[in-house]
């Protein structure tokens, strides 16, 4: 591939407004330049009409504006829109939007591929390729945002990172991308409309404590003993149920925001009396809202099956009998491989 031209939006303000300057451009350029960039959603530099045609052509020669491209959309008889986006290095993501009558949903990927090669997902039986750059996460956003207002007539209300990759391995470009979607420059979105979800990087709940975040936090829990937890999800060798409950805590403490526990049922795995007892005993010792119970979606990589729907439902029981805030979130998009754990870019 030929050596590419610097990317305007990885510019600083300080490095754009030297270069305008430089260029013997007024200074109000670089508010416009910024505007196009974010708030117009600018894909390429023809489309910032207000600047003059050499003045496009100069930064046109001087930078380039890798804007990410839909490359195909399926659409579920549940309403699920899956979106697979191609990135400017010929990479393929995907991307979802959920919608519900109170809210349109967002499902955004953080990496190309995953390196956590978790059994029951899709995406961990792909090599990581390489960390999507803030600007491509932001573009996952804005075109999910676009399939919304023309599919539905309405905005985006929430965006959860539970696509592809794990997002606290691309710390520092999720924490740019989130400023971006919530700055009043970019999309003015809240913060506390936005969930991260981690497969449990301990170190990194506990950094995103100390960088106060405003989102939500969501971890995959799974599995409510350590032997099961490292059978389907091999981070937890290195990040132990133990480290994730400390881990959560101090991310609690620094920042008072909510917590959601994700436990998908595996049929004879973690579906029974002891495994549901096992979870209500974490659920005691972390300050979680919520778990949510997830029905699981079948990949062709794993053997493993959805529990009977008695099973489901005595598990559920067992849950709310305890004094659990226990919610079943049934799968949406199965139809086109858009469902929870299920990304792969098939096709």
């Amino acid at each position: 591939m030929e050596q590419m031209l610097p990317n305007i939006r990885h510019l600083s303000n300080e490095a754009l407004s030297a270069y305008i300057e430089n260029l013997g451009e007024k200074k109000f350029r670089v508010q416009q330049i910024q505007e196009w960039l974010w708030q117009k959603k600018a894909r390429s530099f023809d489309d910032m009409t207000n600047l003059s045609k050499s003045f496009r052509q100069q930064l046109q020669s001087d930078f380039s504006l890798p804007a990410l491209q839909v490359d195909a959309t399926q659409n579920s008889s549940d309403g699920t829109i899956k979106s697979r986006f191609r990135t400017y290095d010929q990479h393929l993501i995907e991307g979802v939007l959920i919608p519900t009558d109170e809210r349109k949903t967002a499902c955004v990927s953080s990496q190309i591929g995953c390196s956590l090669s978790c059994k029951f997902c899709a995406t961990g039986y792909m090599d990581r390729k390489r960390n999507l750059n803030f600007d491509e996460i932001y573009d996952q956003v804005v075109l999910i945002n676009q399939e919304s207002e023309r599919t539905y007539g309405q905005k985006l209300s929430n965006i959860v990172f539970m696509g592809m990759g794990e997002p606290l391995l691309n710390y520092s470009e999720v924490m740019k991308a989130i400023e971006r979607i919530t700055s009043p420059e970019g999309m003015g979105m809240s913060a506390r409309r936005i969930t991260v979800s981690t497969a449990g990087v301990a170190k990194q709940i506990k950094k995103l404590g100390d960088d106060q975040v405003r989102f939500k936090l969501a971890l995959s829990l799974h599995a409510a003993n350590d032997a099961k937890r490292n059978q389907i999800m091999p981070i937890n060798e290195t990040n132990s149920i133990r480290a994730l409950i400390e881990a959560l805590n101090y991310f609690y403490q620094k920042t008072g925001n909510e917590i959601t526990l994700e436990y998908i049922l595996f049929k004879g795995l973690n579906d029974g009396e002891s495994d549901a007892l096992e979870l209500i005993k974490i659920y005691r010792q972390v300050p979680a809202d919520l778990i949510n119970i997830i029905e699981y979606n079948p990949i062709d990589a794993f053997a493993f099956t959805k529990p009977d729907e008695e099973d489901i439902q005595y598990f559920m029981h067992l849950l709310e009998k305890n004094g659990v805030n226990a919610r079943l979130r049934r799968s949406r998009g199965k139809d086109i491989d858009a469902a929870c754990g299920q990304l792969a870019n098939k096709g």
